[in-house]
């Protein structure tokens, strides 16, 4: 992980210099071209939408799901099309959106199809790693018209990245193996190849319970997955754990809740776009405090 941040550091150094042609292709190969004449935008991704208002697109944005919380204070009044997963066309389609933004793991394959064949111009998205955010960042920017403000989200991203690697080189981070549970009824976890997983390797901590066909498995927990795993996380969503929860799962499984049966901040973990950036930091002080 760390080889790979520090190439696609060198490589987003060349791009800046001109080196290498930035071309407008998201996450599933489509080509996109500059918007022209008046933007409308529906934003099927929390994070995304997020993203948005931060790089000076509110006034633009149309449509939200009923996840799309933030900006909190400022996203209140943008009308709601749905779930991620579960848009309604016919709210959709009134909102005559221009762009639709949409993300492989959160929006079904269909429902992209459904929203491509209205007219509107579907951007897919797929970060899945940290660094994947500078080419979100570059497509977002260069769609929208707002490079100067991707550029400087690029750049604040860089810089954290760049100071992860030089701690990671010199080893501050031990190697801990981690639970790290989404859901319950049933227990769920994350693969190795999830941005959840590939957040939290910058930070030595190793997920368990790897399912090579699924990104999101269920876990049956027992005695031993107990004993292998350093640290358990429950994080604050999609599932809301709270303290209640830890507590009935030291009682359940006899063990103590602490130091391993920690909360962790799912949004801090799993929010990519600017998100990402104040996640990395959020991270840092989580493992130091371990």
């Amino acid at each position: 992980m760390i080889a790979q941040l520090l190439g696609i550091l060198a490589q987003s150094v060349l791009e800046k210099s001109g080196k290498l042609h930035h071309v407008l292709i998201d996450a599933d190969g489509n080509e996109h071209a500059p918007s022209t004449g008046q933007v409308r935008i529906i934003s099927l991704v929390p994070s995304l939408t997020e993203l948005l208002f931060a790089m000076g697109l509110g006034d633009n944005v149309v449509g939200r799901t009923a996840f799309c919380i933030e900006p909190m204070g400022r996203i209140e009044d943008v009308p709601v099309v749905g779930g991620t997963k579960t848009s309604e066309m016919d709210k959709l389609v009134a909102l005559n959106p221009t762009h639709v933004l949409v993300n492989i793991d959160e929006t079904p394959k269909e429902l992209a199809e459904q929203i491509a064949a209205t007219g509107a111009d579907v951007v897919v998205t797929h970060p899945n790693t940290p660094v994947d955010n500078i080419a979100l960042f570059q497509l977002i920017g260069g769609l929208f018209h707002r490079t100067a403000q991707a550029a400087e989200l690029v750049h604040a991203l860089e810089a954290e990245l760049a100071e992860l690697a030089e701690l990671a080189q010199a080893s501050i981070w031990p190697e801990r193996k981690v639970l790290y549970l989404i859901w319950k009824r049933p227990w769920m976890t994350v693969s190795r190849d999830t941005y959840i997983a590939n957040m939290l390797s910058l930070f030595g901590m190793k997920t368990m319970c790897h399912d090579p066909d699924r990104r999101y498995p269920e876990v049956t927990i027992n005695a031993e997955l107990l004993a292998e795993a350093d640290l358990i996380l429950f994080s604050s969503e999609p599932f809301p754990f709270a303290d209640k929860h830890r507590d009935a799962f030291a009682d359940t499984h006899k063990i103590a809740k602490e130091p391993r049966l920690l909360a962790i901040d799912g949004r801090m973990v799993s929010w990519y776009g600017n998100r990402a950036i104040d996640g990395l930091k959020y991270l840092r002080t989580f493992t130091s405090q371990l």
